[in-house]
């Protein structure tokens, strides 16, 4: 059994990813859940707990046991209260995180933004290691970002920074159709597949979703992809286009050395979609002397978040 066992939770609108790491982030067991957005926050700190329960079953650790947990949780976080401020994809305004969590499960909760988790992560000990100045983006359910500046995580006086898809990527289209979430998120990518299809259009997705094109996600999206879908394809395209774009913007703001992209749709596309994503920065960054700029996928992948905010959380627990 590992000493000082510690508890990163990475809550995603989609998925719960719960893992038991070591002191050193070495993750010793790991349990996947679906969020029940539906049940409200009180249900997902339900769900989380029982998550809890089975990965420290799965690693041979008591609750009791558990020195500490962190979680990461989408949207801007108000600290030190651990405040969720917003996070659309889960229908969240303003819920004690923090409070909820601990008081469930007995223990001090670490709750920070979860591609700020994620990033932390890559930074402690997957593609971003070593590395002091460098922007997370994260494209699932959503599209979220997370900041390390000078080699210190960044969240700003509102625990917004870093948030890329909530600015602007076309103020003038239609309502709904204007941040870089709503126009390059797998979920956005995924309701315009669903109509350009029920258009009519011809796509290998009717086939792989037996026509139920609810069904249609990552995973559907990348064996399109790789199947040469053409509708799919331009689809991805334009998303990899659109985010080079918002990401050339904030890297030549900030100075940036590196980006690491995650979350399911880059994990389900793969290398061609952060291959595009890097020759559109690349080519939009300023000046010329960024244009080396590196842009690569995760290493950590699903266990990004879970090492971030576990190691996040034994620092908060080393201070308190």
């Amino acid at each position: 059994m590992a000493a000082d066992p510690i508890v990163g939770i990475d809550l995603g609108g989609t998925n719960v990813q719960i893992g038991v790491t070591d002191s050193d982030g070495n993750v010793l067991s790991r349990s996947k859940r679906k969020t029940p957005v539906a049940d409200g926050p009180e249900g997902i700190v339900d769900c989380i707990a029982g998550g809890v329960e089975e990965a420290c079953e799965a690693a041979s650790v008591k609750l009791a046991d558990v020195a500490c947990v962190g979680i990461g949780a989408p949207g801007p976080i108000e600290q030190p209260g651990g405040i969720v401020i917003e996070a659309p994809n889960l229908r969240w305004k303003g819920v004690p995180l923090k409070d909820l969590l601990s008081t469930k499960l007995g223990k001090p909760v670490t709750v920070e933004n979860d591609v700020n988790v994620a990033i932390w992560g890559e930074v402690t000990a997957g593609a971003a290691k070593g590395a002091t100045d460098v922007m997370g983006v994260w494209v699932g359910t959503g599209v979220g970002g997370g900041l390390v500046l000078d080699g210190k995580l960044r969240s700003g006086r509102t625990g917004s920074a870093g948030e890329i898809g909530h600015t602007p990527a076309l103020p003038r289209n239609p309502p709904g159709l204007r941040s870089v979430e709503q126009l390059y998120s797998r979920t956005a990518l995924c309701n315009r597949a669903r109509a350009m299809i029920r258009a009519d259009a011809e796509s290998v997705i009717t086939e792989l979703t037996g026509g139920d094109l609810e069904k249609i996600k990552s995973k559907v999206l990348g064996k399109a992809y790789a199947a040469k879908d053409a509708l799919v394809m331009n689809l991805i395209h334009d998303a990899a286009e659109g985010l080079g774009c918002a990401i050339a913007a904030h890297a030549t703001v900030m100075g940036l050395d590196l980006i690491v992209m995650g979350g399911g749709l880059t994990e389900a596309i793969g290398e061609p979609f952060v291959s595009r994503v890097k020759e559109t920065v690349r080519r939009e960054v300023f000046p010329s002397s960024m244009k080396g700029i590196e842009v690569v996928a995760s290493k950590l992948e699903d266990d990004a978040g879970v090492v971030g905010a576990a190691m996040l959380a034994k620092a908060a627990n080393a201070e308190s």
